[in-house]
């Protein structure tokens, strides 16, 4: 018993310097010609945008109309906080005949991811051709990014009547290009 005493010792104290080796700290050279890896930040939602989407709007007068339209935007993200304003006219079509819409709104969102934002949006609607009528707009959307320009976007939006008593509830997709 005793030879096998002495033959672990013998055994832990010439681990020990290995051990001590082994927890020093790694050390990286900080001169040269080597470049330092520089990881992807996500996408850069700072800047304008312009983009094209589908339409659909319900409202008792129009009824049912669905359509297409163009977008014109800037966003300006802060750590995790976007704020935005956007324009867009579409045509709509359907229900009780043409219209032509146009939109001015303020956006506020978060950052869900570096790709991924959540926002509410605000503004005001109005009639460029068809019934007369402006409207007050409240709704919110989620955005998401495809590429390193091109982002996906779909929102939803109810229009309060501020003339013309025709309220209204409006649903987009769309893609914006980033630029």
């Amino acid at each position: 018993m005793r030879l096998f005493v002495r033959i672990a010792s013998a055994a832990l104290i010439a681990a020990i310097p290995v051990a001590a080796h082994a927890t020093d700290l790694l050390s990286v050279p900080t001169s040269g010609n080597d470049a330092v890896p520089v990881a992807d930040s996500g996408f850069d939602w700072n800047g304008f945008y312009a983009g094209v989407f589908g339409a659909g709007q319900l409202s008792p007068l129009g009824g049912a109309q669905l359509g297409a339209g163009l977008d014109l935007g800037a966003n300006a993200r802060l750590e995790f906080v976007l704020l935005g304003a956007e324009v867009s006219v579409r045509g709509l079509g359907g229900g009780a005949g043409t219209t032509v819409y146009g939109e001015a709104l303020g956006k506020a969102g978060l950052a869900i991811t570096d790709d991924a934002i959540v926002y509410a949006a605000g503004g005001l609607g109005t009639s460029l051709a068809g019934p007369a009528e402006t409207d007050g707009l409240l709704g919110g959307g989620v955005e998401l990014a495809m590429t390193d320009n091109l982002s996906v976007d779909a929102r939803y939006l109810h229009g309060f009547p501020i003339s013309g008593a025709n309220p209204k509830d409006q649903i987009t997709v769309g893609a914006n290009f980033h630029f």
